[in-house]
């Protein structure tokens, strides 16, 4: 969606990291593994997004070292811009989900909610076409920029595992998470 505003995918992934990362400065060839884009583009939208004073820059150690300039005037807008995409990713992407089949749990963890360290990024408990599933994360890998992890488990073993307090379910039930489907407590 947003390469339909700003005119180039690579700009779009570039502002993306740089917005949700502002603290953080990166060199080219970091930025092209990052985005996985080729060079030559990335440095072509470097210079445009410096030549706008978006980006400011400097050399360290013989590498040029690019951030996002937080004092610019849309620097606000612009990350406002970028969050509010990545909610409609996360909505499409759920309701994609929820197409594949009979959902009695689903939740948002990991990179949905900030911890890109967490074990899985998607719990889903009931009975799903995992091929379908597999092409439609391949599909929101693009999107994300990176592969999301998921995990899909039948009722049975969710409870299972929940009766027994098991380590992995009560790390992703007790950090921060979003619920999007939740029929296990309705029919209890």
């Amino acid at each position: 969606m947003l390469e339909h505003l700003f005119g180039s995918r690579t700009r779009v992934k570039l502002l993306r990291l740089f917005l949700t990362n502002p603290e953080r400065a990166y060199y080219v060839r970091e930025l092209t593994r990052k985005v996985g884009e080729r060079i030559n583009s990335v440095r072509r939208e470097l210079e445009h997004l410096e030549g706008i004073n978006l980006l400011v820059s400097r050399i360290e150690n013989q590498k040029k070292y690019y951030k996002v300039n937080q004092e610019h005037i849309l620097f606000h807008e612009l990350k406002a811009l970028i969050v509010k995409s990545q909610l409609t990713l996360e909505q499409d992407l759920a309701r994609g989900v929820r197409s594949m089949g009979k959902i009695s749990l689903l939740l948002l963890s990991g990179i949905f909610t900030g911890i890109p360290d967490a074990q899985t990024d998607l719990l889903i408990v009931g009975k799903v076409n995992r091929a379908r599933l597999a092409r439609l994360m391949n599909t929101f890998k693009k999107n994300f920029d990176h592969a999301i992890r998921y995990t899909v488990m039948s009722k049975k073993e969710f409870e299972y595992r929940n009766s027994l307090t098991d380590r992995f379910l009560f790390t992703i039930l007790e950090n921060k998470h979003v619920t999007v489907i939740d029929a296990l407590r309705k029919q209890k």
